[in-house]
């Protein structure tokens, strides 16, 4: 008995510290970028859904973005397509942009929305080429070194940039039952498709959104300081100058920069935490302490 009531204090506790952040966020967009680690393991892939599942049913609007960079890879490997990388982009000719569709829109984006449905919600899968809700236009990649006269142009095929995001057909989902999964995939006005990366798609639907968060799931325990302590409570500001320093280098900058333009832009903070953490989402959302890197905008 005496555990059992423990038990049930603790939970009671938990509740507690919980309800200014579900008074605070009822109602709201948070928009979640997921990948890496936390797809891969059943017992992460479970968690995050039923994260997803309890915020949409304690009044929040969840929105979930997913890559599928590794998933691609295996399949381009089984047809013998060769993948290359151009500033760790992939190319993307018309073969390769049709296993892009396969998986992203079809194998990855349904697998999501089953586990999602499974835990007790209810998911609509789409890609950025349904209702037309992503308008895109092609990435153009330039190189420049002193001994050249003008930058070089890199073409890298159906790689694409956010032109536009129509909010028609997520207002209407979030406004039901509903929590869209959207593969990073865009079309221009000629109708050719684009794969777009996941971060920078998460973070514009944020803006667009005006979203109360952007949370990104890394494979890393959040933003780190030379010494490798994880870094949090940090201003736009303080983020410009980890740049300016050299502290934020390589592969993190393009996710850094994402959730720096959705705060510079509207969203009310960003989340960079570790998706390997179980309810890594729940953690950070509903928990004075976290598990990642909050950035939010000084004069909010």
């Amino acid at each position: 008995m005496t555990f059992k009531v423990e038990s049930a204090a603790n939970i009671a506790e938990v509740l507690i510290e919980a309800l200014p952040y579900l008074q605070r966020f009822s109602g709201k967009p948070v928009v979640i970028k997921y990948g890496g680690n936390a797809m891969e393991s059943e017992e992460l892939k479970n968690s995050f859904a039923r994260d997803v599942v309890l915020m949409k049913a304690v009044g929040i609007k969840p929105v979930v973005v997913h890559g599928g960079g590794p998933q691609i890879g295996e399949l381009l490997e089984k047809l013998s397509i060769e993948s290359r990388f151009v500033d760790g982009m992939r190319v993307t000719d018309s073969a390769t942009m049709d296993v892009v569709e396969m998986v992203l829109g079809g194998l990855v984006n349904k697998d999501i929305v089953s586990l999602i449905n499974r835990n007790g919600g209810r998911a609509i899968g789409l890609t950025g080429k349904d209702g037309n809700f992503i308008k895109a236009h092609k990435l153009k990649i330039s190189k420049e070194s002193p001994d050249m006269k003008a930058a070089e142009i890199i073409d890298i095929g159906h790689v694409g940039e956010v032109d536009q995001i129509d909010t028609g057909v997520l207002d209407m989902l979030m406004e039901g039952a509903f929590i869209p999964v959207i593969a990073p995939i865009g079309a221009d006005s000629e109708g050719a498709s684009y794969n777009i990366n996941a971060d920078l798609v998460a973070g514009k639907i944020a803006e667009v959104l005006n979203a109360e968060k952007l949370v990104l799931l890394t494979n890393i325990a959040g933003l780190q300081d030379k010494r490798g302590a994880v870094l949090t409570g940090l201003t736009t500001e303080d983020v410009d100058g980890l740049i300016a320093d050299g502290t934020i280098y390589g592969g993190m900058l393009p996710k850094i920069r994402c959730a720096l333009s959705a705060v510079k832009n509207g969203v009310n903070s960003a989340h960079i935490i570790d998706g390997r953490v179980p309810h890594a989402v729940l953690l950070e959302i509903f928990t004075s302490e976290g598990v990642g890197t909050l950035i939010s905008d000084a004069d909010a």
